[in-house]
């Protein structure tokens, strides 16, 4: 960046998949010189609301929202990072995360892509509720799951269902730079007429010859036989789309079932599973790995240790939680299903107030100090020091 351009909190840019500076309006009280190549990057610890400018119908149950700062801004993120929001449903404050589906070269607004799920308080309020105008907090981008940094000129990614979208901002942003990257993009959907981003995977692959989608699908919809793939992606079927697909580096996202048989099936192909990279998110799903990660815990810890009581005021349950585990840990032996998703304190699903007791709590950056301050804790990171009564 020139001399003479001012920048807020400044961080290296990500790579590689650098925002493109541009001009942007002085904020008040800030004296600086010309600013012919800066820009002011979005920062939630200023200003954590972004405003709604768009929502776009992609099929018959998935949403993309467009979102941009109430101020002049840009984000600064890296393709396969996710955004984690704070919600106001009937009463209640929920916190979801969803990864972003626009690239970060396109850093005045960013976008995510929701599926209506039956039941699911959140997916039923954006699709029915939320209309352009409408505000919500959000945090900072944060994640790992994706490319940036790495070496590879040959990926292969697979996708499920809504597992789309940070393969949609990984190819939109290599469309976008013109990289030198040989992208074969698999995705699984139910029928046709639940392909996301169809028509724009089409479009981006007869103008770069070096992203290849194929789609297969379980079904016919009611207005369009398919005559493409068919059934479940297996080890046959990867061979005929993807013959070198064991020469690729592979990021997989999807339903917790789909990625499981995505990586057996790799696996028994003698794929390196050194390049294998899969998003590990599951908001709804306790998965076996997250039982025997449990399991290990209370393994772990001896039988002689405290016992403290944990207990949650809107369930009217009580549980007990042995020194060492995790507020979450504890509630999933019980079987209680807290909302949760990356049990890395990143995301901030967990968050949950507490208004009596205290924690030891390793956070990976999913909660503000303010909001430590204020009582609140990510439950996925927090073991008890006290008994603790939780708002859940």
């Amino acid at each position: 960046m020139s001399a003479g351009c001012c920048r807020i909190s400044p961080r290296p840019a990500p790579s590689p998949e650098g925002c493109q500076a541009m001009d942007a309006p002085v904020p008040k009280n800030v004296t600086v010189g010309p600013v012919p190549t800066g820009y002011y990057r979005w920062e939630p610890e200023e200003d954590d609301v972004l405003i709604c400018r768009a929502v776009r119908e992609e099929t018959h149950d998935v949403k993309t929202f467009v979102f941009a700062p109430r101020h002049k801004r840009q984000f600064e993120f890296v393709s396969g990072q996710f955004l984690t929001f704070e919600f106001e449903i009937a009463g209640e404050t929920i916190h979801r995360c969803y990864t972003i589906s626009s690239p970060p070269t396109r850093p005045d607004t960013v976008s995510i892509t929701v599926k209506r799920v039956p039941g699911g308080p959140v997916s039923n309020f954006l699709h029915a509720e939320f209309q352009p105008g409408m505000m919500l907090k959000a945090t900072v981008p944060m994640g790992v799951f994706s490319w940036s940094g790495m070496q590879a000129t040959k990926y292969l990614f697979i996708s499920g269902g809504s597992g789309i979208t940070p393969m949609m901002s990984m190819t939109r942003a290599s469309f976008d730079l013109a990289l030198i990257s040989d992208i074969a993009f698999v995705h699984a959907a139910r029928s046709p007429a639940d392909i996301i981003f169809r028509d724009e995977l089409d479009y981006m692959s007869r103008r770069n010859r070096s992203i290849r989608p194929t789609f297969i699908v379980e079904d016919d919809a009611p207005r369009e036989s398919w005559g493409g793939y068919r059934g479940r992606l297996d080890g046959n079927k990867l061979a005929m789309i993807c013959p070198d697909f064991r020469e690729r580096t592979v990021f997989v996202c999807g339903p917790a079932p789909f990625m499981k048989a995505v990586k057996t099936t790799l696996k028994e192909a003698g794929f390196d599973m050194g390049r294998y990279f899969q998003e590990s998110f599951n908001f709804d799903d306790f998965t076996e790995e997250a039982q025997e990660k449990i399991t290990e815990a209370a393994e772990e810890i001896d039988s002689g240790v405290r016992i403290f009581q944990l207990e949650f005021t809107k369930t009217g349950r009580t549980i007990e939680c042995p020194e060492g585990m995790t507020v979450l840990e504890a509630a999933r032996r019980a079987g209680m299903r807290l909302p949760s998703s990356c049990s890395k304190g990143l995301c901030g699903t967990c968050k949950s107030k507490l208004t009596a007791g205290s924690v030891e709590m390793k956070h990976g950056g999913g909660i503000r100090q303010r909001e430590i301050d204020a009582g609140m804790a990510l439950l996925c990171c927090s073991k008890p020091k006290t008994d603790l009564v939780i708002e859940r």
